[in-house]
Order: structure tokens, then sequence, then C-alpha cells
């Protein structure tokens, strides 16, 4: 196993590993443990400090990928590249979070109609030292990574901050711990990654803080430039998945904020499967790109994005086929009323997922800017919708507004591919797939339940996923799913394709 497979084995264990106690902490111990409130503030505080570490880094994450080459040094201070990128981040940081200082009367006051707004006022500075941490360590993460160390810090992002939330919440529990202790425990343990992976960096000699050169210097417009794309870029993505968070608590309440998004962190799972395929596809897409091989390019499309809507749609059928279950791990009676909102929701990221890789496939391109233009409309796109629909319908409207808006994304990029490139993943086994999943569904849904929830659970799942992954094998959906069935199921030796 080369390094680059490792690299990608071992980050996959780790974000399933990240994903799973992720999951323990949202539907079973905060449930249980903190009011809809508490669960609120705590999702708006990972929210607000992801979009502002967005913001704050200037789009340097992929500045420092694209460009770090260039300046490379053998003494690992590549002429003062990574100050330059430090300096720059630490003063724009420091510039936005004067207006959030300076607006956090307007803000509270905002909120003062809301049973949780005084969770928002006493722990409003929590946002500011949080952001500070996510930023520099994703910084120090993306160095890491230029030199192929990303499985410990990507171990500390995902693993290490979850189960540190699950001790706060326990301590909280065993009456060790009031709220705000919980708070600080996740701030706490933001400090201490970041300590954890300066060190770590420091031991491997990943990069060292040296003066600035002039070669670094002279390309400063070029980078802030870039850098400005970028931001607007991820930026936007990064607001289309946390604004309906953010627009919900200024139209709605800090409980609506945590039921909300416990169904979103739910159904995110529905995406896991999609993040690892195509991750793997990525430098095949910019080989081709180098190369000019259309054809394979428009295949990869095709069975990323098949493959993604097959996976998928399993996953969500699984979902909903044990919505009564899940309402018993929720262990509140408020979420039985929001089935749509996970519908809509999990149908957001089945939209997304199945359009494959196509924002990959243009950003390796040399169109690579419409990107961001896409996004830029999509994220305002997505402010409108949610301003229309959360005043008229609350948390499904947050719901719609997201569904509305994976949808009209990824069909803006099908088209551009589609006119430009004449690249198109769509045919008639994606109607096959419609046909598996809608008799799956229904007999997932009128299976009798039995008393012992793991065992109504075990049965649902087990005959849902049978019936599912055998029509898709009998109907020959995807060859690669069948060739995985013949390998490790039925003991065939298949070549590879």
């Amino acid at each position: 196993m080369n390094l680059l497979k490792r690299q990608g084995f071992l980050n996959s264990i780790v974000l399933y590993t990240g994903t799973a106690q992720g999951f323990i902490n949202l539907i079973l111990l905060f449930q249980r443990i903190l009011t809809e409130e508490q669960i609120g503030y705590y999702i708006l505080l990972t929210s607000l400090s992801l979009l502002y570490t967005q913001v704050a880094c200037m789009g340097f994450t992929s500045v420092i990928t694209r460009y770090l080459p260039a300046f490379k040094t053998a003494d690992k201070g590549h002429n003062g590249f990574p100050t330059f990128v430090f300096l720059l981040c630490l003063t724009f940081f420091f510039v936005i979070s004067i207006g959030f200082v300076v607006f956090r009367s307007s803000v509270s006051s905002m909120y003062s109609h809301d049973k949780g707004a005084s969770l928002l006022a006493k722990y409003y500075y929590y946002i500011l030292p949080v952001s500070f941490c996510s930023m520099l360590f994703l910084l120090q993460e993306t160095f890491a990574k230029t030199a192929y160390k990303s499985v410990f810090p990507s171990f500390l992002r995902e693993v290490v901050l979850k189960v540190s939330a699950s001790v706060g919440v326990l301590l909280m529990l065993w009456h060790f711990l009031d709220y705000e202790g919980f708070i600080r425990i996740f701030l706490w343990t933001n400090v201490a990654i970041v300590l954890i992976i300066t060190y770590y960096n420091y031991r491997l000699k990943i990069f060292r803080l040296t003066p600035i050169q002039q070669t670094v210097k002279s390309q400063t417009g070029v980078l802030i430039n870039y850098g400005f794309y970028s931001m607007l870029s991820g930026s936007s993505f990064a607001l289309i998945q946390n604004l309906d968070v953010i627009m919900l608590k200024l139209f709605g309440s800090m409980a609506q904020v945590g039921i909300y998004g416990t169904l979103f962190g739910m159904a995110i799972v529905i995406s896991l499967p999609a993040k690892a395929l195509s991750t793997t596809s990525y430098q095949i897409i910019a080989d081709a790109w180098q190369n000019n091989e259309l054809q394979k390019i428009n295949k990869i499309y095709h069975k990323t994005s098949l493959m993604q809507f097959l996976i998928g749609s399993l996953l969500l059928i699984g979902l909903i086929v044990n919505w009564d279950n899940i309402l018993t791990l929720l262990h509140k009676p408020e979420y039985a009323n929001h089935f749509l909102v996970f519908l809509l929701v999990g149908l957001g990221f089945l939209v997304d997922i199945t359009g494959g890789i196509n924002a990959a496939i243009i950003s390796f391109s040399k169109y690579y800017r419409v990107v961001m233009v896409f996004l830029i409309c999509a994220a305002l796109l997505c402010i409108i919708l949610n301003l229309i629909f959360i005043p008229l319908y609350g948390i499904t409207g947050a719901a719609l507004s997201y569904f509305l808006t994976m949808l009209l994304l990824n069909f803006s990029y099908w088209l551009y591919l589609n006119i430009k490139f004449g690249f198109q993943p769509f045919n008639s086994k994606y109607l096959l797939v419609l046909f598996t999943v809608a008799i799956s569904l229904v007999i997932g849904l009128y299976i009798p339940a039995v008393a012992n929830f793991y065992l109504n659970t075990f049965i649902k799942s087990s005959v849902t996923g049978i019936v599912f992954l055998s029509m898709a094998r009998y109907l020959k959906i995807s060859p690669d799913i069948n060739q995985v069935f013949d390998k490790w199921i039925f003991r065939k030796n298949t070549p590879d394709k």
C-alpha cells in the first residue's frame, strides 16, 4: 500500500470513527442530558466558529496547498511563506473580531424574545476564542497535509474534539459540571489540540517561522487574489451548510436550532460514503485534465455519480424505515412532528452526492472560477429562500431552503458541464435505482414491528438492505458494486475495471 492509499485508508477510519462518536453525542447523550436550548447553542457555536474560521483564513488553506511548492526551501522556512500566512490571517481575524465585539449588544437584543437568548448573551464571547483556535488549527493542519502528514491532525479534529464533548456532557450528568463547564471543556480542548498540532509540526519539522523574503513579498498580490477567490468559494459553501442554523436563530428559537441541528447531523450520514469515493477520484480527474482526456473524465463522472446515488439511497431509506426506532433513540417527543424536516435535509444530501464530483471537475479545469460564481449565487439563493420560508414554515422552511439550494446548485453544475463539455452522467440506470428504492422502501415500511427495540432495528435494516442490494445486483445497476459482491461475498475472481 503506497503512501497516498495508506493515508486515504487511515483518514477514512478516522472520519467514520469521528462520525460514530458525533452520532453518539448528538443522538444519544445530548438528548438525555442537555435541554433543546443547550443543544441549540452548542450547534450554533460550532456553526458560527466554522464560518468565522473560513472567513478569517482568507482562503489561505487553498493558497498553502497551491503555492507552497513554489516557495519551498530545505531549511523549512520556505522563504518566510508560513510567517506571511499567519501574520495576514491573524491581522484579518483581529479586524473582523472588532466588528464581532462592537455588534454584540445589537445581536443580543434581536434575540431577547427567545428562551435561549440568555445562553447566547452569556456565552457570546466563547465564539471568539473557539474560532481563533479553529483558525490556527486549520492553517497548521493544511501545512501538515502538504507534507503528507494528515492522519494525526484529522484524528485531533474528528475524534478528540467529539470525545471531549462526550466527557463534558457525562460530567454534567454526574453533576461535576454545569453547562458553562461543558462549554469550557469544549473551549479548552480546542486550545489543547492547537498546542498539540503545533508541537507535532515542530517535532516533524513541517515548517519554521522565519523572516518574509522578497520572493514571497513580490507575490503578495497574486497570493491575496487567489486567497480571496478561494475564500469566496469556501465561505459560500460553508455558509450554505450553516446558514439555516444561523437564520433559524434569527427568526426562531434556540430550541428550534437544537432540533434542526440534530436532524441535520443525523442526515449527514448519507454523504459519508460519497466523501471517501469522491476523494479518491480527485487526483485522477486532475491528471485527466492535464492530458485532455475528456472521455475518461466523463466516465469517472458517471461512475461516481451512480455509485453515490445508489449507496446514498440505501442509507436514506434505511433511516426512513427506522424512523420510529430513531425517535426512541432521540428520547424527546418533540422530534416526532419533524419527519418532513429530516426527509428534506436527507434528500438535499442525496441530491448533492448524486452530483458526483461535478464541482471538482470544473475546479480542476481552466474554468475553475465558475465554481465560485455558482457557490456565491447558491449562497445568495439560500439566504433569500430562508428569508421566505423560515417565517412561514419554521424548521421545515429551513429544510426546504437547503433542499432547493442543493437541487439548483447541482443542476447548475450539471447544465454547465453538459453544455460546455458534453458530459452526461445520467442514463437509464438511475431509473433502475429509483425502482429499487421504491420496492425496498415499501417492503421496509410494511415489515411488522416487534416489541424489542434492538431486534426491531435489526430486522427492518437487514430485510430492507438485503432486498435493496439483491435487486441492485440482479439488475446490474453498477458493475463496481457487482464486482464487490462477486469478490467478497460469492468469492469469484473478477478483473478490475
